[in-house]
């Protein structure tokens, strides 16, 4: 069976709202569209580029589709290539063509067709789209969370865990690494279980 994996971009209060572009996603007047620009470095390049690594396919929601799909056919580079040759997964409530080569709208009942979608590919990675990656923390419907967390603070926006989120068991699988401009990268793969619970305060009564 494949594996789902969410990639996000966050800042460090949780919003992950249009960090690419200043007109990305201008929903509930955000104004900090393109927030991401100014902390890209080497180091989070090289490890965005290390983290496709045998993707096979794209799972995205409608508004993370129409952004892709406007810039990636015209641009050039690996990451360009990689995204134009994929299959590309869309979650959308609304029938529409996608004009994107090899791009499939998901039926109805999106839980299922994600995952079938398991059984046709190795690694699916969902890019931005918040809305839908709502409907797979809710589903407990990925395997992999990779979070690239930024030093600000915006107090407003789109969270990562919104209010889709049931309790659950992440694991850390990989060393964090944190880039020059001070973005941090947490890879965590879904555990069993949901959170224990225990009281701090027998063990100090004890001492």
């Amino acid at each position: 069976m494949g594996l789902i994996h969410i990639d996000l971009f966050t800042t460090l209060d949780g919003v992950a709202q249009a960090p690419g572009g200043p007109d990305e996603d201008t929903d509930s007047g955000f104004v900090f569209g393109g927030w991401q620009a100014l902390l890209l470095d080497e180091v989070v390049g090289e490890q965005v580029n290390s983290g496709m690594a045998g993707m096979d396919a794209l799972l995205l929601g409608r508004r993370t589709y129409d952004i892709f799909a406007a810039y990636w056919p015209h641009a050039d580079g690996g990451i360009a290539r990689l995204f134009n040759r994929l299959p590309k997964y869309v979650a959308s409530r609304q029938a529409r063509t996608l004009e994107w080569a090899d791009s499939t709208l998901l039926g109805p009942d999106v839980v299922a067709a994600v995952r079938e979608l398991r059984d046709r590919h190795a690694n699916i990675h969902v890019i931005g789209s918040l809305d839908f990656v709502q409907t797979l923390f809710a589903e407990r419907l990925f395997d992999r969370l990779t979070l690239w967390v930024n030093p600000i603070l915006l107090g407003s926006g789109k969270k990562v865990f919104a209010d889709g989120v049931v309790p659950t068991n992440l694991r850390l699988i990989e060393p964090v690494v944190t880039s020059p401009k001070g973005a941090v990268m947490q890879r965590y793969a879904l555990a069993d279980g949901i959170p224990g619970v225990g009281d701090m305060s027998a063990g100090s009564r004890e001492d």
